[in-house]
């Protein structure tokens, strides 16, 4: 008896996981290949310039650690007159991030206006074809009669 007991209770339990990373999936949401990348900031500016130094000066060294490791270790020791071209690096960076961030935010803007005028000029073409009562008119028939 108690064998059958525990294994209902396990069963459960594995009901209630199941159910909760399908909820995780579901809430994902789909990201747009089209939608420009974020900037990278002053550090990652800096590191750039770092690994290909790095990489000269050691280059049977292959761990990735071992270059962020580095690469923090001299970004902390670097004065803010060091970190100033990174760091203006990194501002001109965001501008244009910011630049091609309106651009694609005005074209989404713009497929969604046109989908809804387009459903829009649909129902009024419908409405235009149907009389007050609800008949259907027939414009040629009216001009062959003059």
């Amino acid at each position: 008896m108690k064998g059958g007991k525990s294994k209902a209770k396990s069963d459960n339990k594995l009901a209630v996981k199941k159910r909760g990373c399908e909820t995780k999936k579901s809430k994902k949401s789909v990201k747009d290949p089209n939608k420009p990348k974020r900037p990278p900031s002053a550090f990652f500016v800096f590191m750039e310039d770092f690994r290909k130094t790095y990489k000269e000066k050691h280059p049977n060294n292959k761990s990735v650690a071992a270059v962020g490791k580095a690469g923090g270790d001299k970004w902390k020791q670097l004065t803010d007159a060091e970190k100033a071209p990174f760091i203006a690096k990194a501002e001109k960076r965001k501008q244009e991030y910011e630049k091609s961030m309106q651009a694609y935010n005005r074209k989404q803007a713009g497929e969604a206006a046109d989908e809804e005028e387009s459903d829009k000029s649909r129902s009024e073409v419908n409405d235009d074809e149907e009389d007050e009562d609800g008949s259907a008119e027939d414009d040629d028939d009216d001009d062959d009669d003059e």
